[in-house]
């Protein structure tokens, strides 16, 4: 097999190989460079905390939307037959709370 490109052509390929040879090398060296690296994890912990914090908030909303629902009406207004038993309960744990402090005191 004989190559039939000149010398001419042959140097200048050399020259475009060593120029995208060390275009590769400085993007390696830019990968593995310390600040890169702490970089990257950064911005991973960061999305994952990110995608985390998404998460919980959609749950929280989730399940502050099923409590509301449950206390309020399709009309915005309070639903007095489930929120007066809820505060009558409240009222008797914050009475026996008061009450066992006392006792404590004595």
């Amino acid at each position: 097999m004989s190559d039939s490109r000149t010398p001419a052509q042959i140097e200048a390929d050399i020259v475009r190989r060593r120029g995208q040879l060390a275009e590769t090398l400085d993007e390696i060296g830019v990968r593995v460079h310390p600040k890169t690296i702490v970089g990257d994890a950064k911005a991973r912990v960061v999305s994952s905390v990110d995608h985390t914090a998404g998460r919980a908030f959609v749950a929280v909303n989730k399940v502050v939307s099923g409590v509301r629902a449950q206390f309020v009406g399709l009309d915005g207004g309070p639903r007095l037959d489930r929120l007066v038993p809820v505060a009558l309960v409240a009222v008797g744990v914050v009475g026996l709370l008061a009450v066992s402090v006392r006792r404590r005191r004595r």
